[in-house]
């Protein structure tokens, strides 16, 4: 059995999550700002450091894998917290576990993002590139000049760069050549206290009016089970995937999106990295 660290831990996916490997006998460290194993505040720099130290102190230097589940959702006037929760709170931990990930040999790791990454318009890219750079400041400055819609522009573009953040690192050497598996799920509309309390609001019928061919929202225990799949061996080959699990919002709004084929003007980075792959080992090995 593992040691599996699990943001979120008390809600929602997180909790669920962590329910899930439990039952399958793992010990797991639950990080979240109330009723867990290490409580910290993710949308500030000495909570995310207290969840860091926390749970290596528990782990005793080695993860067999990590959830990284907390997340705000769309706020008007929170775009900052938003950012540093969905952006820094998996970025910075992830950065500082990766010893104790590579340690375990085979571990995998599976990030929250969202359909909110694929389905949301208006999301400027600036945006996207200063939170990639860590830097939130120009990230809320950007998000702030779309006058009325700076909550679900905020939490897109969160989800955007989280994603763009661990497909570039699971791919890297210190990353996937050192055994770290590390995965996206992107969630459509999850039943979670989050969805209900937007249900019950005055802005219910809005909510209620977003297109989902499934005609049902999923629920957190869906969702755990995808992840549990995603931690176990036959996830082996998984490296930089993003899983879609959103009742096919993606699909109906993104029909010919994907897949697409590699255009002309990438054949010369396509080349390079072919290249350089042969060059720096990473080919299969028979």
């Amino acid at each position: 059995m593992g040691t599996y660290a699990v943001t979120g831990a008390a809600s929602g996916i997180g909790a669920a999550t962590a329910e899930r490997l439990r039952r399958d006998g793992h010990h797991v460290i639950g990080v979240d700002r109330n009723d867990s194993d290490v409580t910290a505040d993710l949308s500030s720099a000495a909570g995310r450091s207290a969840a860091v130290s926390g749970v290596l102190e528990r782990a005793a230097g080695r993860l067999d894998g990590a959830v990284l589940a907390a997340g705000l959702g769309p706020g008007k006037g929170r775009e900052r917290m938003v950012t540093e929760v969905n952006v820094l709170g998996v970025t910075d931990l992830l950065d500082s576990w990766r010893p104790a990930l590579a340690a375990a040999g085979d571990a995998k790791v599976v990030v929250l993002g969202s359909n909110s990454a694929t389905t949301t318009p208006l999301v400027p890219r600036g945006a996207v590139h200063a939170l990639l750079d860590g830097d939130v400041d120009v990230a809320v400055r950007r998000i702030r000049r779309r006058m009325g819609v700076t909550g679900p522009v905020a939490y897109a573009a969160s989800k955007i760069a989280v994603t763009h953040w661990c497909r570039q690192r699971a791919v890297a050497d210190d990353w996937a050549g050192v055994g770290i598996r590390l995965n996206v799920i992107a969630p459509g509309p999850v039943m979670t206290p989050f969805l209900r309390s937007q249900l019950d609001s005055p802005n219910g019928a809005q909510v209620r009016a977003f297109p989902l061919p499934a005609r049902r929202y999923g629920t957190p225990e869906q969702i755990a089970e995808w992840i549990a799949m995603m931690l176990s061996p036959a996830a082996d080959s998984l490296v930089g995937s993003v899983i879609v699990v959103d009742g096919g919002t993606d699909a109906l709004i993104r029909t010919r999106d994907w897949p697409r084929p590699l255009p002309i003007r990438s054949v010369p980075r396509f080349l390079w990295t072919m290249y350089r792959a042969s060059k720096d080992g990473r080919v299969a090995a028979y």
